[in-house]
């Protein structure tokens, strides 16, 4: 992978990314969506780092092949369509407001842009995309790029400021929830004798 291409990824775009899913974390803390969509929602948060992690797993620790390409691709077009279905399923249910709105929209241009930053560096397998007679479907450890100290620290950057957030909103919303079911259930509780005087044998009826 060219130099100038390497460093644009590593330290432009994947820091871009990083912080705009803390934004977007930070927005749905702001409004307290353990309230309104919870773990519905948050689940959907947790699927979709799963599929952008894959492509830059992917890119980390493997040669660019034609099947690496199309490995990319695939959880590229799953994470498009899972952003689509949290919009769908959220919509009317709580605010997006301007700064989410925003932060959505970099989350799902910055992985297309890095694909085809990788895609164009490495054109031959790109080309091979479309011609199944050339394609290089194999799968191999990368041999060069970022030393083990980069890939560790970009690990842990998007351990630390990815998926610990998400996972901490996913564990909140599933507590409020817990929580609610709880409310809910001694509330019935306390109703419950009242409901069963109204349907006892009243007096001076059969």
């Amino acid at each position: 992978m060219p130099e100038a291409v390497q460093l644009i990824l590593l330290y432009v775009l994947i820091p871009v990314w990083l912080l705009a899913g803390l934004g977007d974390w930070a927005c749905h803390r702001r409004d307290r969506i353990e309230q309104t969509v919870g773990v519905n929602e948050s689940w959907l948060h947790l699927l979709m780092l799963v599929e952008v992690g894959v492509p830059i797993l992917l890119a980390l620790f493997f040669e660019i092949s034609t099947l690496v390409l199309w490995l990319m691709l695939a959880a590229l077009v799953l994470h498009a369509l899972t952003a689509w279905w949290d919009v769908h399923y959220t919509f009317g249910k709580r605010r997006i407001g301007p700064t989410e709105q925003h932060m959505h929209g970099l989350l799902e241009v910055l992985p297309a842009t890095a694909f085809f930053l990788v895609a164009v560096s490495h054109p031959q397998a790109f080309l091979a995309m479309a011609d199944a007679g050339a394609a290089d479907m194999g799968l191999r450890w990368k041999t060069d790029g970022p030393s083990g100290a980069t890939r560790g620290l970009l690990l842990a950057a998007m351990i630390a400021f990815g998926v610990l957030p998400f996972v901490e909103e996913f564990v909140r919303c599933w507590r409020w929830r817990q929580r609610r079911r709880r409310q809910e259930a001694r509330s019935d509780e306390a109703l419950e004798p009242g409901r069963k005087g109204r349907t006892g044998p009243q007096p001076g009826r059969p």
